[in-house]
């Protein structure tokens, strides 16, 4: 920590630490305003200095503006981000780099949340359930009643998002965000998950291996980036298929039976890489509750034809496919500016965590639980729906930069998949090389490690 010592000739800097984040990166551990020695004034207390006591001497000819350490780089007189600074000099902000280490922890985060925030009401997640379920059987039986090819397309898009909403509440039950009771949340889970075709165990182990890694390019577990080696050894076709919407948006299924490219295992197998041996039981469980399922679809198919099927579970399926598949990759990717991923000893839970995007779905926000308020979630996924906004809202003066705003949806949230089409045109893979990588392409060679932003050392 460094001070000022005021002397009849000027303002002069004791010797200061300076951290070293990385190539071309100077930094203090925390920043905070400078002050002078012996007393509790700041520079913007400078009312209380006897200006008029120091009127001759070495202040005549003395320049006043404060001296601090030069940065490698620094912004010029036409740059947007420049401060203004003591006395009317210029103190130049840096460019945030969001691969930085945060001036926080966890537990400055975790402290700023509401007490209440943390409460599970299993009253009040039942009645979600109550309200969605209710809403499925409702738009079914009046897509039959009406019959109408008018009306088809309209249940479709609807269904099929009340789908998602089913499997988001199965989600928090394999959070443990759904109630404190596991077994409630075991059954729920299983009812909810079975009945859209996703096997409840297999996958809420993958996804908490997901949450334990998030941001990391080798451990992470869905939509995680290529390696440059795994991407290069891609024929053209796999190419295609994973990187032109709208085929990765029909992703889920293959994810489940085969994983993404660069891993093995199954989520409906119990010997899979994925589970370790004591999980043997739970994976049964929910590969069977999955395949009774199954056979109900099968019977429904005699009773009411394959293609009434196809229309009042077919079709819905795939476009919850396509939510789930739409929603989970912008909650990782897709931002306006690159974001970092990591690997080795750069690698944090919650530098991880900050990498992870919150969006506005419009008026699906309601419908879908709130996931779009992804960043308190993948910190804290133990925290319930219905306190995820209040939570964000009190982390966010904590999280500063590193928390970004969503931009504002319309009603239907059609400007994200604009985002969706332009990520995938450009996020391709990362580079072999370096523990701090962001996304590149074929055309346009990236980076293996960021790019260097230098700041001023400022006075601690």
């Amino acid at each position: 920590m460094a001070s000022l010592v005021l002397s009849e000739c000027g303002l002069n800097p004791l010797p200061q630490t300076l951290t070293r984040l990385g190539p071309g990166i100077i930094s203090h551990n925390k920043p905070s305003k400078t002050r002078f020695l012996y007393t509790n004034r700041t520079l913007t207390d400078l009312k209380w200095l006897p200006f008029d006591k120091f009127s001759r001497g070495c202040f005549r000819e003395r320049n006043w503006g404060l001296k601090v350490s030069a940065p490698y780089k620094v912004a010029n007189d036409e740059d947007d981000n420049k401060v203004t600074g003591f006395n009317g000099v210029g103190e130049e902000e840096i460019e945030f780099d969001p691969g930085s280490p945060p001036p926080f922890n966890l537990s400055d985060v975790r402290a700023a949340i509401p007490k209440h925030c943390w409460v599970k009401d299993p009253w009040r997640s039942m009645s979600y359930v109550v309200r969605d379920v209710s809403v499925v059987f409702g738009l079914a039986a009046g897509a039959a009643y009406l019959n109408n090819w008018l009306v088809w397309p309209l249940y479709w898009a609807a269904q099929s998002t009340m789908f998602w909403a089913i499997f988001v509440l199965g989600h928090d039950c394999g959070h443990g965000s759904f109630s404190n009771n596991h077994n409630l949340n075991s059954v729920v889970g299983h009812i909810l998950h079975s009945s859209i075709l996703v096997p409840y165990h297999g996958w809420r182990i993958s996804h908490r291996t997901h949450h334990q890694n998030h941001g990391h390019v080798e451990k992470d577990e869905s939509w995680h980036p290529l390696s440059e080696k795994i991407y290069k050894s891609l024929d053209d076709m796999t190419k295609k298929l994973r990187f032109t919407v709208p085929f990765p948006m029909l992703a889920y299924p293959i994810y489940l039976w085969s994983r993404s490219p660069g891993k093995t295992g199954s989520h409906f197998h119990p010997n899979s890489d994925l589970f370790v041996p004591s999980e043997k039981i739970d994976v049964i469980t929910s590969t069977a509750c999955w395949a009774a399922m199954v056979a109900l679809l099968v019977g429904l198919s005699f009773v009411m034809g394959p293609i009434q099927l196809l229309k009042l579970y077919g079709i819905p399926y795939v476009g919850f496919v396509m939510w789930l598949d739409l929603v989970t990759y912008l909650h990782h990717h897709g931002h306006e500016d690159k974001l970092p991923w990591y690997r080795g000893k750069e690698w944090s839970y919650l530098r991880g965590g900050l990498t992870t995007l919150d969006r506005d779905y419009g008026w699906i926000n309601n419908i879908h639980h709130d996931i779009g308020t992804h960043i308190i979630h993948h910190l804290f996924p133990q925290i319930p729906h219905y306190h995820l906004i209040e939570a964000t809202e009190a982390v966010k003066p904590v999280l500063g930069k590193y928390y970004r705003e969503p931009k504002k949806s319309a009603p239907l949230p059609f400007h994200l998949i604009g985002d969706l089409i332009r990520s995938m045109a450009r996020d391709h893979y990362v580079s072999d090389a370096g523990d701090v990588v962001y996304y590149q392409t074929d055309s346009q060679p990236g980076r293996s490690s960021p790019e260097v932003v230098s700041s001023l050392a400022f006075l601690d």
